[in-house]
Parts: structure tokens; sequence; C-alpha cells
């Protein structure tokens, strides 16, 4: 009966896992659709700027979690070795996240481009046996807008 218990509460955390995730990719596309007319471009930090541009920091955070489930299969693929595709599909996530919060950020202090962006990853709680394993993303760069 426990084992049943087990199996079927697995099998609700990977649906609404599942479900969850896949709204998420949702949402990030249609973001993603909504701010494409933004310019990011990476380039060599010793680029100079035109005088007539005004400039700031901007940056995009999120810590992301992978749910029970995820963690579950992760470490039964560890004991064979491979690749882990459910933590990847985490990291993406991640990784459209952050940017598109720093793209939204831009948009809010008026930029018309962003240069250099850089990104960042940490794991916020290493796997422990029973833990569930979050990163932290963050993308950060120049916002550009001319000067008034």
């Amino acid at each position: 009966m426990e084992v049943l218990i087990f199996l079927a509460l697995l099998a609700l955390g990977y649906g609404v896992g599942t479900h969850r995730e896949q709204s998420h990719f949702r949402q990030l596309q249609r973001r993603e659709y909504q701010l494409r007319n933004l310019s990011v471009v990476s380039f060599g930090a010793k680029e100079a700027l035109p005088d007539d541009r005004e400039t700031t920091l901007l940056v995009g955070s999120v810590v992301i979690s992978s749910d029970y489930f995820k963690t579950f299969v992760a470490s039964l693929i560890n004991l064979v070795g491979g690749r882990i595709g459910v933590y990847e599909n985490l990291l993406e996530r991640g990784r459209r996240e952050a940017v598109l919060r720093m793209k939204e950020q831009a948009v809010a202090w008026g930029a018309t481009q962003v240069l250099n962006v850089r990104m960042e990853t940490s794991n916020i709680n290493s796997e422990t046996r029973r833990g569930l394993v979050s990163i932290e993303i963050i993308a950060y760069g120049t916002g550009i807008k001319e000067k008034r």
C-alpha cells in the first residue's frame, strides 16, 4: 500500500510539475515576443559609446528550483550516467527568465538597447540527500538610451 501511495504521489507530482513547466515556457515565449524589438548585444568591454547616450546597469535575476519528481529522476540517471534533461530544462527556463527580467527593466528605464550582456549561475543549495536543486541565474548588461 505504501508503494502505491508513493507512486500515486510521484505521478501527481509529475503531472503538476510538467503542467507548470509547460505553462512557464508558454509565458516565456509570449514575453520574449513582446520584447523582441529590444536589441541585446554582447561585445568587448572596451568599445567606446558615443557621448550623446545615457547608460545604466540593468540586472535580471531569478531563483528557480526543480520539483521533487525531477530531482528523483535525476538521481536515477546519476546512478548510470548520462545527460540529465530535466536539469537542462530548468537551466533553460532560468536563463530565459533572467534575460526577460533584465529586458523588462530596460524597457521600464527607456533603453533602446542593452550592451555587453553577461550571465552568472550559482547553486543556491547543493544537492543533499533529500533536498531539491535550486539555482540562481543573473543576467546583466549596460542599458543605453539617447540623452534628451
